[in-house]
């Protein structure tokens, strides 16, 4: 019998620097020690979490946003940068693997950009968010497919969505196609009310089942004095309370811990990754479970770029050819690892 794996793990839920994105990294350090010293080997931070989500722009007209969307641009993180690499430097100390929400500046377009450190200390993943939702288009660029990826890490196969991605059932797939152990979710928190920590809960649960996976998420938290320096009218403020529901979720869709909904604090708990299988041999989405002749995804998975070089010979490929990958599952084979078809072009 295979010897049984646990894994320790560790959602963070706490208050940003609203002042600085360096105050807000050295929170990010402190909690990551907190964590390493509970004997976790993942730690998940909240959504764009450094240098803070732009609750502003819930909360005001895009007219009123522009100066504290610029601070926002001033105290963006650029990747690499000392501020990313304070973050390796912490998860290579504790070995321990280290999933990061930042408002990511990439010259003149910010994006909520999700960073994945491997317990080494390695980049193992940056992903962008496809589509930012609603009053966030004002804020952040889209990302593209190239971020829809499972990495290995020291604590498994990881994969990541941020929020209302959880809301686009291909892009999860995405991920279950490429057999995510844990899925590292984030959502900003302290937002809305208490329908959306409701909505999260439903949300993660069910990727859960769907998925056969583990979900760890994590929600930001804002104090009372935090809220009244966002939004000093006291009848507008209930936007920016509730909406809080770090939790951790076992293949099975049951909390392994009981959730934080409120305050500040650091949700512990050990995964028995065995519960994977245990979940997959009865529903497999992507295994026996799956109808590929009926049903499929095709992924584009290149970076997006806005030139292209004509001396570049890959940039005078055009047309929708398929990897020769694909020669096994024109022969029949279809098996788990032809859920997601990748579609291969030029760089744009």
């Amino acid at each position: 019998m295979a010897e049984k794996r646990i894994v320790r793990v560790a959602a963070v839920q706490i208050a940003p620097d609203l002042s600085s994105r360096e105050g807000t990294v050295e929170r990010v350090v402190n909690a990551i020690a907190e964590a390493a010293g509970k004997g976790a080997k993942l730690v998940v931070f909240p959504e764009t979490f450094v240098p803070w989500y732009p609750y502003f722009s819930f909360c005001f007209p895009p007219v009123a946003t522009g100066a504290e969307h610029l601070r926002l641009y001033e105290n963006a993180v650029a990747v690499p940068s000392p501020a990313t690499e304070a973050v390796a430097g912490a998860a290579r100390r504790h070995a321990i693997v280290v999933a990061l929400g930042v408002n990511e500046r990439d010259h003149g377009t910010l994006y909520n950009t999700q960073l994945l450190f491997d317990a080494d200390g390695s980049l193992a993943l940056k992903r962008r968010k496809i589509t930012p939702t609603f009053h966030e288009r004002m804020i952040w660029g889209q990302g593209d497919g190239s971020g829809l990826t499972v990495v290995e890490t020291a604590v498994g196969r990881v994969g990541a969505l941020a929020c209302w991605e959880h809301y686009n059932p291909l892009a999860r797939y995405a991920l279950m196609a490429q057999h995510e152990e844990i899925h590292v979710a984030q959502f900003p928190g302290s937002l809305v009310g208490p329908i959306f920590a409701d909505q999260i809960e439903v949300t993660i649960r069910h990727h859960a089942l769907e998925s056969g996976c583990f979900v760890v998420n994590a929600t930001g938290w804002l104090t009372d004095e935090q809220i009244a320096s966002i939004q000093p009218d006291e009848t507008l403020q209930r936007g920016l309370r509730g909406g809080c529901m770090t939790a951790i979720v076992s293949p099975e869709g049951a909390h392994v811990a009981p959730p934080l909904t409120e305050g500040e604090g650091i949700l512990v708990a050990d995964l028995d990754m065995g519960l994977v299988l245990k979940r997959k041999r009865m529903m497999d989405s992507v295994g026996h479970y799956a109808r590929p002749e009926l049903l499929s995804l095709v992924l584009d998975n290149r970076p997006q770029a806005p030139m292209r070089a004509a001396t570049d010979p890959a940039a005078l490929s055009f047309g929708d050819d398929r990897d020769e990958t694909d020669a096994a599952d024109r022969d029949g084979d279809r098996g788990t690892d032809q859920r997601v078809a990748v579609l291969r072009r030029a760089p744009r």
